[in-house]
């Protein structure tokens, strides 16, 4: 399968422009057999005046533009030809790509020449699993290529172009040249443990060593948060009672009427979601079933749904059209654990209560809620950023971050303040074209792996454990490292690094 000469559409059928991509050993011959350059005549009689042959001698890298003709020499269309030899193609193998017209009817029947010439289908991403078994690419800039077709902002597009030339491989590879060192320094140790008098691995220098490998994955590691949350986009909940915008404001944050929008309370029973990109980052909104007391059996399971949502938010907008009670700005704030909360004061072109809002949130973190249960208080911080604890249940929940904004859904007053204010919320770092953000979760639990790894590794150092049991640790270590860029230090090459760098004798 490895040595088939591949052939597959590059480009979506039906366009202006189409590319069929054909890679492996054949493809040069095979796109010969039915490309016919324009400076090839014919004669009067209808030979050619020239032979076939003309892609094989031409040099690398080069256009051709010429007529595909099939078996009986009818003329399908007429092409420009891409060539490559190995190892200056994509794949590292001979490849070409030819350039036809978008028609359906075209791309299929060139597919069809190239299979009857002895092409085969190639299988979904098949040309970049090549590119990566000729060494072209590692795995983690395979996975780019995905998340690069995949990009659908400027902040996704950035992270997977780094990705892409090597940022994180980069990043793995110092990683990786230490633990070699640390690896070969044990080796040795081991090698050369009847010579008491030989001391190659300084515990010092291999604890001092192990630290830096930890820290180094730990600014990783630490990155996953910000770009999963970019790659993914950032989930925020619009919440609040029935009637009070929230459909209306969903409808003018995605720029299209993805929600019923009407005056009878209830209309939303289900998650709505929808995208929109916010300076560059993607946010994921969710308008909710209204929150009130019903007995509406599908609209109480829409309530359930919305509160499920509110749980998995970054973000949460609390629209209010009027001032909320203590028992219910308790409970927004109580249900908003780590999260940032906006309140949103919609329909400020019929009653702007932004003010009074304001002056609630402010006399609410300046002191204290009680009910008719003496025991059951919620004391408030003044500092949304510090605790608030419940003295009933004895537990602390960190505050919100709370922001009041007053805005009008109906005529897009303000909304635009309510956007950048969403944006600074979400806390997402400037990503600059060498930043190393990790987006994958495969590459994260590698890493965290790797990271419990070197960490035993550094205790055994600490309790003075022998070399062969600090060599073991070190060794998953590394696999788990391998895991992302599939790149495994053998035992050739810690071979070779002991002879260059510790050679004993000569």
């Amino acid at each position: 399968m490895a040595n088939d000469t591949i052939c597959a559409l590059a480009t979506p059928a039906g366009g202006a422009i189409g590319i069929i991509r054909i890679s492996g050993s054949l493809a040069i011959n095979i796109t010969d057999s039915i490309f016919r350059p324009a400076n090839v005549c014919r004669k009067k009689d209808g030979n050619e005046s020239t032979t076939a042959g003309h892609l094989k001698k031409a040099r690398t890298q080069t256009i051709h533009y010429g007529t595909i003709t099939d078996s009986e020499g009818n003329i399908i269309d007429d092409v420009l030809v891409a060539l490559f030899r190995a190892p200056h193609s994509y794949t590292g193998e001979d490849s070409t790509e030819i350039s036809c017209h978008g028609s359906r009817y075209i791309l299929n029947k060139v597919l069809q020449l190239l299979i009857d010439a002895g092409c085969r289908q190639a299988q979904p991403g098949e040309y970049t699993q090549r590119a990566f078994l000729n060494g072209k690419m590692d795995l983690s800039q395979a996975e780019a290529v995905a998340d690069l077709i995949a990009a659908t902002n400027s902040a996704t597009h950035r992270i997977a172009i780094g990705q892409l030339r090597g940022n994180i491989s980069t990043e793995l590879s110092q990683l990786r040249d230490r633990l070699l060192k640390m690896t070969s320094l044990i080796e040795l140790e081991l090698d050369f443990s009847d010579h008491e008098e030989l001391e190659f691995a300084d515990r010092t220098e291999l604890l001092s060593l192990a630290n830096t490998i930890s820290q180094h994955i730990n600014n990783l590691t630490s990155t996953f948060a910000s770009g999963h949350a970019i790659k993914q986009g950032i989930p925020v909940a619009i919440v609040g009672k029935t009637n009070v915008g929230k459909s209306t404001l969903l409808n003018l944050l995605v720029g299209e009427d993805k929600a019923i929008v009407s005056n009878i309370h209830g209309t939303t029973r289900d998650v709505i979601e929808d995208t929109t990109d916010i300076n560059g980052v993607t946010f994921r909104f969710v308008d909710t079933a209204g929150l009130r007391t019903t007995d509406d059996e599908i609209e109480r399971i829409g309530i359930e749904r919305t509160y499920r949502k509110l749980n998995d938010a970054t973000i949460v907008l609390w629209i209010v059209d009027s001032i909320p009670s203590h028992e219910e700005c308790r409970d927004i704030i109580s249900r908003c654990h780590n999260k940032k909360l906006i309140v949103v004061n919609n329909k400020t072109d019929i009653t702007d209560i932004t003010t009074q809002l304001s002056k609630l949130f402010y006399c609410i973190t300046q002191s204290y809620i009680t009910d008719s249960n003496e025991e059951n208080r919620t004391y408030l911080s003044s500092n949304y950023n510090t605790e608030i604890t419940d003295t009933k249940t004895k537990t602390t929940i960190p505050s919100s971050d709370i922001e009041i904004i007053g805005i009008s859904a109906a005529t897009g007053n303000n909304t635009e303040t309510l956007r950048n204010t969403i944006y600074r919320l979400a806390d997402i770092p400037a990503i600059h074209e060498n930043d190393v953000i990790l987006t994958s979760a495969r590459h994260y639990n590698s890493l965290i792996l790797a990271h419990k790894s070197i960490i035993r590794v550094i205790d055994g150092l600490n309790l003075g454990l022998s070399g062969d049991l600090l060599s073991e640790d070190l060794r998953i270590c590394i696999e788990h490292l391998a895991e992302i860029t599939g790149n495994q230090i053998n035992t050739n090459e810690v071979l070779a690094n002991i002879f260059k760098h510790f050679c004993v004798g000569k």
